[in-house]
């Protein structure tokens, strides 16, 4: 199915060979890419490469990537309301971290409640492992933040709901944004933590309940941490 690639930007043609299984039917919407190793053999270039065409892919919408499912080819659709909904946050600024918080907070506790009672093992052991490379994260925003992110989809995953999963995947840019400003706030990335535990510990007890409050809990924290600091009057 794949040819050999042999000149250099290695990752482009393996792109352009992959959007041309596309077009020709090949890969169709909801089908699976083998794994970045596998690729990388079939295409005989390292994992690098593999890696930075799957990045290309899905900046232009053709795949998805589920942490600890795989990549999947996609209809196009997802991208395009992940465009929209980051055009209408930052015109909506500064209310569109309002609306984000709102959305999170219709969504993201029922997906807890519902996670508690339908998750596996392998997607919690995925949020095990977020929790302990967030835990030793320390001064790297961005290893704190992709596990932070890898935390909430794998409570997605967990809820079996593939229509779930993709809203909350339509607004990853969004959230990677709100987590960089909460990292540089002083306690806020510790605050997350423990509550990031207790939602956890709530998940692995099989207690919707607790799933939900501790995930309301961990939305309002987010919420005090993202609003803008009162100015302080002048006497």
């Amino acid at each position: 199915m794949y040819k050999l690639v042999r000149t250099s930007r290695l990752y482009e043609q393996i792109v352009n060979q992959i959007e041309e299984s596309i077009v020709k039917g090949d890969l169709k919407p909801g089908d699976q890419l083998p794994a970045e190793r596998d690729l990388a053999q079939r295409f005989g270039v390292s994992r690098t490469a593999v890696r930075e065409a799957v990045k290309a892919l899905r900046e232009k919408g053709l795949v998805e990537a589920y942490s600890g499912r795989g990549t999947f080819i996609t209809d196009g659709t997802t991208q395009a309301v992940r465009q929209s909904l980051d055009l209408m946050v930052k015109i909506g600024q500064p209310e569109g971290s309002t609306h984000l918080a709102e959305v999170r907070s219709i969504l993201e506790p029922e997906i807890a409640a519902l996670a508690a009672q339908r998750i596996q093992e392998s997607e919690l052991a995925t949020m095990r492992e977020a929790v302990a490379v967030m835990d030793h994260a320390g001064n790297d925003p961005q290893a704190y933040i992709e596990a932070d992110l890898d935390f909430h989809l794998a409570l997605a995953e967990g809820a079996a709901n593939p229509i779930i999963l993709s809203l909350l995947d339509s607004i990853i840019a969004l959230l990677r944004e709100q987590r960089l400003r909460i990292f540089r706030i002083p306690g806020g990335p510790e605050r997350g933590q423990v509550l990031h535990k207790e939602i956890l510990e709530a998940v692995e007890r099989r207690d919707p309940e607790k799933a939900r409050d501790a995930m309301r809990e961990h939305l309002w924290q987010v919420r005090r941490d993202s609003e803008p600091p009162v100015a302080q009057l002048s006497a």
